[in-house]
């Protein structure tokens, strides 16, 4: 089990059962939903993802094409996300996790819309798009 919470510390979930493929997102979105170069998210089953407080706190963004960004609406942590296509899924933002991340990512992703100060300098495999 994992445990993890937003900055302020008024939401608290639990992800009971594997943390999935981790991989850092290059996209425009993830760009501007974190304010950073990328964001670090990892796939989780939706069933194994659990608010455990502060549900009275969390916001969502929701855009046309269908994609939910679940956030603290009092310190602004990005938690998860989830897509319409894809309801069996979350996708969690790893620097919300409480607990170690098992492993380290695997990949950076849309790379091909990565922000042109940012320079990736491991020797993760890069994807243009997603896989």
């Amino acid at each position: 089990m994992h445990t993890g919470s937003c900055l302020c510390g008024a939401v608290r979930y639990t992800v009971r059962g594997d943390i999935g493929a981790t991989v850092y997102c290059h996209c425009g979105r993830c760009r501007k939903a974190g304010g950073s170069a990328f964001a670090t998210n990892a796939a989780v089953a939706a069933d194994a993802f659990e608010l455990v407080e502060g549900a009275d706190a969390v916001t969502t963004f929701s855009t046309a094409e269908g994609v939910h960004r679940v956030f603290c609406s009092r310190c602004g942590s990005p938690l998860i996300s989830r897509r319409d296509s894809q309801p069996e899924l979350v996708r969690l933002r790893v620097g919300t996790l409480d607990t170690p991340l098992p492993g380290r990512p695997g990949a950076h992703i849309f790379v091909a819309s990565k922000a042109a100060w940012f320079d990736i300098r491991d020797d993760l495999p890069q994807y243009p798009e997603r896989p």
